[in-house]
């Protein structure tokens, strides 16, 4: 089970040893992350702490990329999508050596306890340096891909489903016009949480994800059944992990098997990533920003803070990197149900 999160009143942190803490973002940028950022900073502040920015993720650790931040660094960055505090891949980070230099530096700096924003990759680099080294780090989870267990949302996710679903409108009207079977291709690595949803939203005629298998001959059936409700169009959400290769993939098998479809794809890519966060991402990061940092002051570490059932709660790095999220795969139903 995991543990809900209550957060004290702020005299309990009057003896916490904690007096400087560090924030960066790292991974892929998603939208929400900055208001994470600015969560962290000013509720950091508040408790009376200093707080100092990492450029660049764990490759700021490294070069020692550091900027003592004040309330006005994060003023006018909630409605921006990105990172302020920038993301970079580090090998070096990968490394014993890497990381003792990256504890070394935030000791120079007397920094005490890292608030890491990102995903599993973030968490996992961020559980080996806490054990190595013993400094306190709570993560708040920030990927569109929303495929971390113990939260039931992700920064970021909501976003890129509302513009998936703006795209998705758009290429539909092409589709109509011209009368084609649309393979779109949306991200989340290995994980369909992102064309489950927009399919379901979208009204798309079929989802294709890595959770469950569908045979060619059931998508024909899909399809079919869309062209015989007098559509002149169909619209297939495909997840980037798909087993059968992606959009392209699925496409050129539909070519072969069945050459009465004008065939089309489209991979929507990183403009899920870009953009203004939805008033949900803004509202679930700023929740998230302000738990992780009362976390680090009531003395937890190696957790990540996340929302269930509207309520916050904390993580074990090991379990919400261990663990599968599970997918309500009868959105899979609903989808064939509606497009019927």
């Amino acid at each position: 089970m995991n543990k809900e999160y209550k957060s004290p009143l702020p005299d309990d942190y009057s003896d916490n040893t904690i007096r400087k803490i560090g924030v960066l973002t790292s991974g892929g940028d998603a939208p929400g992350m900055n208001a994470a950022v600015r969560a962290v900073v000013r509720t950091a502040i508040f408790y009376k702490r200093e707080v100092v920015g990492i450029y660049q993720g764990y490759k700021g650790l490294i070069e020692k990329n550091f900027k003592n931040m004040v309330s006005g660094d994060v003023s006018n960055i909630i409605q921006l999508g990105g990172t302020i505090l920038k993301s970079a891949r580090c090998q070096e980070f990968h490394l014993r050596e890497g990381r003792e230099l990256a504890y070394k530096h935030l000791k120079e700096e007397g920094i005490d306890a890292l608030v890491v924003i990102g995903g599993d990759g973030t968490f996992t680099g961020a559980r080996i340096f806490a054990q190595e080294f013993g400094i306190p780090i709570v993560g708040v989870p920030g990927t569109i891909d929303n495929d971390l267990f113990g939260t039931d949302y992700t920064i970021g996710f909501d976003t890129a489903l509302n513009t998936i679903i703006e795209a998705v409108d758009k290429i539909r009207d092409t589709a109509t016009a011209h009368e084609r079977l649309f393979f779109i291709e949306v991200m989340g690595r290995d994980a369909g949480f992102l064309a489950l949803n927009g399919g379901v939203a979208s009204g798309a005629e079929a989802v294709l994800i890595p959770e469950a298998d569908t045979d060619i001959t059931t998508l024909e059936n899909y399809i079919k059944s869309g062209y015989r409700k007098s559509k002149n169009s169909s619209i297939v959400l495909v997840a980037e992990g798909e087993k059968a290769g992606g959009a392209f993939g699925i496409a050129k098998q539909v070519e072969e098997h069945f050459p009465q479809y004008d065939v089309r794809v489209t991979v929507l890519g990183h403009i899920q990533r870009g953009g203004s966060p939805t008033a949900y991402d803004r509202i679930l990061a700023s929740r998230l920003g302000v738990a992780s940092v009362e976390a680090l002051l009531d003395d937890q570490q190696s957790v990540m803070v996340g929302i269930a059932n509207d309520s916050i709660e904390l993580t074990p790095f090991s379990r919400a990197i261990k663990y599968d999220k599970e997918m309500n795969t009868k959105l899979l139903d609903t989808i064939h149900i509606l497009s019927s």
